[in-house]
This record gives C-alpha cells, structure tokens and sequence, in this order.
C-alpha cells in the first residue's frame, strides 16, 4: 500500500512568509503547527516539504543556502517531537538570471514532479497522501499527483485563477485545523474500511 505522507508548502503554509529568506534566524512556525504536525505524525503520517525556491534562479541567493534552511526546518521541527521525511524544492524559474537555473522544469509547482520523486524514493502512496498549501499552484500540484488537498486560506493567493485541478478538497485556516481535517477523513476511511470486509467499526 506504499506509506502515507502529508506534503506541506513551506513559506507561508508552515513557517512564517519572509520573502526569498535564506536567514535561519527569521525561519518560525506559524500558529497550529505546533498542534497539528504532532497530530499527523502520531497518527503515521510522513511530513515532507515541498517547496519553490525561485530566488535561487533569480540570483537573491546561492543554492547551498538552503542546505541551512533545511537544517533549520528540521530543527523546529524535532522541537515540537516531529522529523521531516524530506526537504524537496526547486530552485528554476523561466525568467531566472542564473542561466544554470532559469529555465521551465517539472518540479516547479504546480508542477508535480517533486511529489512523484518523493513518493518514489520513500515508497509513497500519493493517493493515501495529503498536500497542504496557501496557494492555488499547491492545490494544483497535489491534485496532479493524485493527493487529496487542502488550502490554507490566509490571504496569500490573490489571484484566484480557478480550474477544476485548483479546487482544494478542504479550506480551512491553519495548519491545526488541516490536520483535524486530514485525521477525520482518516478514521471515516477506516470505517468504510473495516465495514467492506465485515468487521465491527
């Protein structure tokens, strides 16, 4: 059945959106994910980021930056009794001026090509997983990859361009609430689960 994961945006969804920060020291939490990443990793998910990292390709910062911001991100992570199953992020962008990095790619969301190598060095089950993030181009990348999806409406989309693939399973505020969210429909699957083959729920 392959394992289940919930894959999180980084910059506005878990930690707090500074853009194009590479400074550990400006990398917190934000509200709920102190609750709900605990919440998920008791109940067996695995947490994995993913993540677009554009100042790479425009020239705000070098690649090996991020080698400390993942550090970081483990870090604050392990401080709330939770490890990261992986740290995924691409540093392209067509309109880049690091002509190593500024081109088109598959890895840029709403791209899903960093939730398929994830899933396939981790043994992943996509459609057992989860994709939460505070913009459309996550919905967009987790329902791509055949994961259930839920935004975080914190006012971080602002263009609203809206097609079926951009249409989140669930809306909800933080990321405490989007674990409530993710275990409720797990223990729902259990039931149908067990009823299918017999078993008292």
């Amino acid at each position: 059945m392959g394992l289940r994961a919930v894959f999180l945006d980084k910059d506005g969804t878990l930690v707090e959106d500074v853009p194009y920060n590479v400074d550990p020291a400006r990398i917190r939490l934000l509200p709920g994910a102190d609750q709900g990443l605990p919440a998920l990793h008791s109940a067996g998910y695995r947490l994995f980021i993913i993540s677009n990292q554009p100042g790479v390709a425009r020239g705000y910062f070098a690649e090996e930056s991020l080698v400390w911001v993942e550090r970081c991100l483990r870090e604050l992570l392990a401080g709330v009794g939770v490890p990261l199953g992986g740290f995924y992020y691409c540093p392209h962008h067509p309109e880049g001026v690091q002509p190593a990095y500024a081109r088109p790619c598959s890895c840029r969301k709403p791209e899903p090509g960093l939730l398929f190598r994830a899933a396939s060095e981790h043994g992943i089950n996509l459609h057992q997983s989860w994709f939460v993030g505070d913009i459309l181009d996550d919905i967009e990348a987790g329902r791509r990859a055949g994961c259930r999806t839920i935004l975080l409406d914190n006012g971080h989309e602002t263009e609203w361009i809206l097609a079926p693939l951009r249409q989140p399973h669930y809306t909800v505020a933080n990321l405490h609430e989007a674990a409530r969210k993710i275990l409720q429909n797990s223990r729902s699957a259990r039931r149908v689960g067990r009823a299918r083959i017999g078993e008292t729920p």
